[in-house]
């Protein structure tokens, strides 16, 4: 039986190849073309009818029908609808030709393209590029890349991938532990190793690799690439097993990357939805909603015009807001991405650790000097408190009154002001003081800030939670529930008020519970708004998170539904905010605080009380964990972000915190 057809463009019935040729004659007759029916005609035919098009066209006009397009059409709508016409084959080529012509290398186009074609489109790649250049392409990739970069696309480009029915059930735990042993387990690393597995092993092979490495290693394949390679190399490895893992989310990922932020990677944006329209774009749509939670066609929507928007949003076929189940591929893709949360061993780190040589006198004494006279010395000031733990700060507080008979909060705060003044002050609170402060600064005045609300609460330990609630009672002389109460309403105050707890069960999973919280939470989804709530709210803010982890990937086998798109769906307001708050947290704290912080720097205007709620609470925790997320999920670092969003000594601080460039 044939594999199911996932693609958004397919044969078109009534095809006519010379009449479809006139009608594209005459919208480009005259003054002007009809760039309209151009677009409409090419998005409803498959590239086999419109590679017969171009034959009838030439036949009937004695023309070139690409030779015709570009001369019409301008800029990216022109690169698209011609990038349509030619067939796959030599799409591929000239994409690969224009990567490696010039001065510089686009090695990212060569890692997608390289990574992701099946055998047969290799070789079909490496017969256009000969007739289309007269050139052969594994020579020329040879003469424009160098290393083990060179070495692993000449792998991939021989084309000779065992086929997918190829498991070899014996040597799958061979493989991983010899994966295992190439990297992890040794110092250095076996590259050759990494090419000849990765590069050779069929994909229904290597899955079970991946998954075998997992338990081996306590760490994704992935993880491991990362911390062992570097460069083009890394870039090149990773890709080979996110396509390995699944194409249609490799690609979301690439598609995502080139619309987000400030302006959009087209070439990238053209050379996938041309090559995926009649493959797996339906694939890739699921992927896309499930990752990024919005959908392809309103992220295009949101970043192209004109007929190109017309015409990306053809190949996109549709709007996946609208739907809550999943295709096959992405319900399996859901189920695997919660059960490698569930297993992985994430070494958490932070970026502030404690100053190896620490005299709190010394520091007490340097600060008041910072201090003393006229003028300040932010410098030093800056130096000790970002280059000492919370625990050293809290010693250097207690010398300074001892010491010098001052409290040193009080004179940082009469010698500093703003954004500075209010991260310094951060960093010399403990912990449990600083989120009390966060917590009465976000119901203070006439707005809520709920996000804030939500964050704290949804992420901090049962200890951290109860230690602020004590450090609330303490500095404000009312409970935090009470201030929860006054300042938040209906089901958004009963969650906050369940988290305000610190109760949140910390046993590892039960599978077999974890079934049933999972068929409740279904059955919920048919419950009208309220009642799926209450069952919500009963289930995700008291069972722990390894526990909800399992919660989370029984939810996709019993409903084949996504429980974010369903909160997103089915919720609204800060309800829909704190549950999703929850569930992001749970499978992946360091990415939730890492969105967080991307939201806080983009667009107009920064979001200075986020940016330093987090780089304070996290420092000694996970930032760097926070840090690598931020760069894989959006493709540029978070010291970047900081140096372009904020200045003068805030800034130097919050890169101290940060703690590197990546």
């Amino acid at each position: 039986m044939g594999k199911e057809f996932r693609g958004t463009i397919a044969d078109h019935p009534d095809f006519d190849a010379g009449s479809d040729a006139e009608a594209l004659f005459n919208a480009m007759k005259g003054f002007g073309s009809d760039k309209e029916a151009i677009l409409d005609l090419i998005t409803s035919r498959s590239n086999a009818q419109r590679q017969e098009i171009r034959a009838a066209y030439k036949s009937q006009y004695g023309k070139d029908l690409i030779d015709d397009l570009k001369y019409e059409l301008t800029g990216k709508f022109e690169r698209l609808i011609v990038g349509l016409m030619r067939p796959p084959a030599y799409h591929d080529a000239k994409e690969i030709k224009d990567a490696i012509k010039g001065a510089g290398t686009d090695e990212k186009c060569l890692i997608e393209i390289l990574t992701s074609r099946t055998n047969e489109q290799i070789h079909n790649l490496v017969e256009a590029y000969k007739d289309a250049y007269g050139r052969d392409l594994e020579e020329d990739v040879i003469g424009d890349t160098s290393g083990h970069f060179k070495k692993m696309l000449v792998v991939l480009l021989q084309g000779t991938r065992e086929e997918d029915d190829v498991v070899s059930e014996d040597l799958v735990e061979q493989d991983a532990q010899d994966l295992y042993d190439a990297g992890e387990a040794q110092w250095g690393t076996d590259e050759a190793k990494f090419i000849m597995l990765l590069g050779n092993r069929s994909v229904t092979h290597l899955q079970l690799v991946f998954d075998e490495y997992q338990k081996i290693a306590e760490k994704a394949v992935e993880d491991s690439i990362k911390s062992e390679l570097s460069g083009d190399f890394e870039r090149l490895m990773l890709a080979v097993v996110q396509c390995i893992r699944s194409k249609p989310m490799f690609f979301a990922r690439r598609l995502y990357k080139s619309m987000k932020g400030l302006g959009t990677a087209d070439n990238t944006l053209i050379r996938i939805m041309v090559s995926r329209s009649e493959i797996d774009m339906l694939d890739i749509r699921e992927c896309f909603r499930l990752r990024y939670e919005k959908s392809l066609y309103n992220m295009i929507q949101d970043d192209t015009s004109g007929d190109y928007k017309r015409t990306l949003l053809k190949l996109c076929g549709g709007d996946d807001d609208i739907a809550g189940e999943f295709f096959p591929e992405a319900a399996q893709i859901a189920y695997k991405m919660w059960e490698t949360s569930a297993m992985t061993k994430v070494q958490l780190r932070g970026t502030v650790r404690p100053y190896q040589n620490f005299d709190p006198a010394s520091d007490a004494q340097a600060l008041r000097k910072a201090m003393k006279g006229f003028g300040t010395d932010e410098d030093a000031i800056i130096d000790i408190v970002a280059h000492r733990s919370n625990a050293q700060r809290q010693e250097i507080r207690q010398t300074f009154k001892s010491l010098l008979g001052r409290d040193l909060m009080a004179d940082l705060k009469s010698e500093l002001s703003k954004n500075l003044e209010r991260l310094i002050l951060g960093l010399m609170m403990t912990p449990a003081e600083f989120d009390a402060k966060m917590m009465k600064k976000a119901m203070e005045g006439a707005g809520t800030d709920e996000h804030a609300l939500i964050e704290i609460l949804v992420t901090r330990s049962n200890q951290e939670i109860q230690d602020m609630c004590s450090a609330y009672q303490n500095a404000y002389k009312k409970s935090l529930e009470d201030s929860i109460a006054s300042d938040t309403s209906g089901h958004f105050k009963r969650i906050l008020i369940s988290l305000a707890q610190g109760a949140r069960e910390e046993d590892p999973a039960d599978m077999a519970r974890a079934s049933e919280d999972a068929q409740e939470l279904a059955d919920a989804c048919n419950e009208d708004s309220g009642d799926m709530e209450d069952k919500f709210m009963s289930i995700l803010c008291t069972r722990s998170f390894p526990h909800l982890r399992r919660v989370f990937q029984e939810f996709v086998r019993c409903s084949n539904k996504d429980i974010e798109q369903i909160i997103k769906k089915e919720m609204s307001g800060d309800v829909k905010n704190a549950m999703f708050a929850i569930v992001r947290s749970v499978k992946n704290q360091p990415s939730y605080f890492s969105d967080r912080l991307y939201k806080a720097m983009k667009g107009l205007g920064t979001d200075d009380r986020a940016l330093i709620r987090i780089m304070v609470s996290r420092s000694e925790i996970d930032f760097f964990n926070i840090r690598k997320e931020f760069k894989e999920t959006h493709d540029a670092s978070l010291h970047e972000f900081i140096q372009g969003d904020t200045s003068g000594d805030y800034r130097k601080t919050l890169l101290i915190l940060c703690g590197g460039e990546d």
